[in-house]
């Protein structure tokens, strides 16, 4: 028997694929370095895995949940979205975790996209937006990100593609998926940016999907799309645990908005999985209530590794901004390479180390590489030390 259609334009995740082949590498005994996936290497706050481990050997935390999330949980959202973001959410009505952010992309999209319909996706951007748009019958519409414009939406070519597609037949341009900070090239946001992009939507009868998990890596001032007048209205915003409190393998993520999306979203949700294991969210929400001591202390590691890939780019002869924030650095590649597929396959097989090639991330991102700060200083000196090897 086949497997379903929806399937069929949907390929496995690249890391899924690169991953097996670094597998096989290893194998062979060739240690390869990987720094091409965004996976904290460090771990959570000693007193986070502390109230896990508490939580875990009680008798009465092993039931069924709420399909909410915890009260705890929702609350300490809330409290830390005002603290951070100066954001007012009601953790009643107004915040819903997630097992992952990644799961919220899939929620939104099977709530609001029919068949034939279409979502705006940046490009380059994340691939789980498009994956996700595909599932549901719809179409990605993508949209240009160049370094020319600050890797920010030129509204005016995106508006004429709307307008173009809701003419053309059935189906409407229905979602705009956005990003900032933005993966993978780092871009910050500023307040005029995204009150443009409430505005947009507002005008062109979007539903703004913000997807926030990296605005406090490297980043002074982090930023929430819910403290634009409106944003409300129009935009839901998607956010985790996994970068800013090293813990992506406990999928724990968030989704905030206003109330009447939020019941929509759950809808769906309520049909998916059975909730959250209690302990798990009893000590996401002991993280969120960490002082900026944790976010500098980790930064502090991070800022140290970036400039070791400022290094190793250096090496390569690649162009960056030195200004990027998140977890990775995206850097353009010298003309000596046809694209970013190229200049990582020759660093993998001749140095045993793997950067990740910016074409995964569209068309836009042929010409680039990005490099993960998720990887010891250990061993990105080993990483170093192979590529001049090879120079």
């Amino acid at each position: 028997m086949k497997s379903a259609d929806r399937l069929k334009d949907i390929n496995e995740y690249y890391f899924s694929q690169k991953l097996r082949a670094i597998d096989a590498m290893n194998q062979e005994g060739k240690n390869v370095i990987n720094l091409g996936i965004g996976s904290p290497d460090l771990p959570p706050h000693p007193e986070v895995i502390k109230v896990l481990q508490e939580q875990s050997a009680r008798p009465d935390t092993h039931a069924y949940q709420n399909y909410k999330g915890s009260p705890v949980l929702r609350k300490a959202i809330g409290d830390w979205y005002n603290r951070w973001y100066n954001a007012e959410l009601d953790p009643e009505s107004e915040i819903l975790p997630l097992i992952g952010s990644k799961e919220g992309i899939m929620h939104i999209c099977m709530t609001y996209l029919d068949e034939g319909d279409c979502a705006l996706i940046p490009d380059p951007g994340y691939p789980t937006y498009s994956a996700a748009v595909k599932l549901t019958g719809a179409a990605p519409l993508n949209y240009d990100l160049k370094a020319t414009n600050n890797w920010r939406p030129d509204f005016d070519v995106i508006k004429i593609a709307i307008d173009t597609k809701n003419s053309a037949g059935p189906g409407k341009v229905k979602l705009m998926f956005v990003n900032y900070p933005h993966m993978p090239t780092g871009q910050l946001p500023d307040t005029a940016l995204f009150e443009e992009l409430v505005n947009f939507a507002k005008a062109n009868d979007l539903i703004l999907v913000h997807d926030n998990p990296y605005s406090f890596i490297l980043n002074d001032s982090p930023m929430s799309l819910m403290t634009v007048k409106g944003a409300r209205e129009v935009a839901l915003e998607l956010n985790s645990l996994s970068k800013s409190h090293n813990m992506a393998g406990w999928r724990i993520g968030m989704m905030v908005g206003a109330a009447e999306k939020i019941n929509e979203v759950l809808k769906f949700k309520s049909n998916m999985d059975s909730g959250m294991f209690l302990p798990l969210q009893l000590a996401a929400a002991h993280a969120l209530g960490l002082g900026a001591d944790w976010h500098q202390s980790v930064n502090a590691i991070y800022k140290n590794r970036r400039q070791m890939v400022f290094r190793l780019l250096d090496l390569l002869k690649c162009d960056y901004n030195k200004d990027q924030a998140g977890m990775f650095v995206w850097a353009s590649i010298p003309a000596t390479y046809a694209d970013g597929y190229q200049l990582s396959d020759a660093v993998l097989n001749n140095a045993n180390v793997f950067l990740t090639p910016g074409g995964i991330f569209g068309e836009n991102g042929k010409n680039y590489i990005r490099i993960s700060l998720c990887c010891s200083e250990e061993s990105m000196e080993q990483a170093i030390n192979r590529i001049k090897e090879i120079i």
